[in-house]
């Protein structure tokens, strides 16, 4: 076991009653579980996103903590929270990192996986 691992997994939504697909408006949830599969606790700082539409349109998201937290999660705890973006098309991507403080001072990045938010059945 790494000392330093957050592993990240994440479930999306497409948001139909929140959208505006005649005004290029598509809206999506994300819900994202963070759980310390290492063996030193740490807490999560702050948040980096790229957000890519099916246009290649990127925008960076940078920010403290996760929807107003700063967890701290002891080896094998784990945090969930969801949020949401919207983007011009009704495919795109997101993808970024968690900066995290070891309970030892340690820091370290813990990776978030590109994840896709589409439309309900439009990916073959």
């Amino acid at each position: 076991m790494a000392p330093y691992e957050l592993t990240v997994t994440v479930r999306t939504q497409y948001l139909p009653e929140q959208s505006d697909p005649a005004r290029t408006n598509y809206v999506f949830t994300y819900t994202i579980t963070i759980k310390n599969t290492g063996s030193v606790a740490a807490q999560l700082i702050a948040r980096h996103w790229v957000i890519t539409d099916a246009n290649n349109h990127v925008e960076e998201v940078r920010g403290l903590g996760v929807v107003g937290h700063q967890p701290l999660l002891q080896p094998g705890e784990q945090f969930e929270y969801t949020s949401g973006t919207q983007m011009a098309t009704p495919q795109g991507s997101m993808l970024g990192e968690y900066f995290c403080v070891a309970e030892d001072g340690h820091r370290f990045e813990a990776k978030i996986p590109e994840f896709v938010l589409s439309l309900p059945r439009t990916l073959h």
